[in-house]
């Protein structure tokens, strides 16, 4: 299991939103699909299948949980990272 699953797992499960590493969840964004633009300290994250737009601002190193918890339910919304055939 790659670090991308592991970390889906890990906002999936709910239990540590507030111990999310800011650059590990941006990667995993991007690995999601998403394209992502930066202005000052916001990231914004759009993907052209999704209506919602992220912005997300990094907290001392970590994401903050509220917007962990944002990524969680966009991930569920729209069924991302399930597996594929590739």
């Amino acid at each position: 299991m790659g670090k991308h699953e592991k970390l889906l797992l890990k906002i999936l499960s709910g239990t540590s939103d507030a111990n999310i590493q800011f650059e590990d969840l941006c990667s995993l964004l991007k690995h999601l699909g998403f394209a992502m633009r930066v202005k000052g300290s916001h990231h914004i994250f759009t993907q052209d299948s999704i209506e919602e737009i992220l912005n997300l601002q990094p907290k001392s190193g970590k994401s903050k949980p509220y917007q962990v918890k944002q990524v969680q339910n966009l991930i569920l919304k729209y069924r991302l990272g399930e597996q594929r055939d590739e």
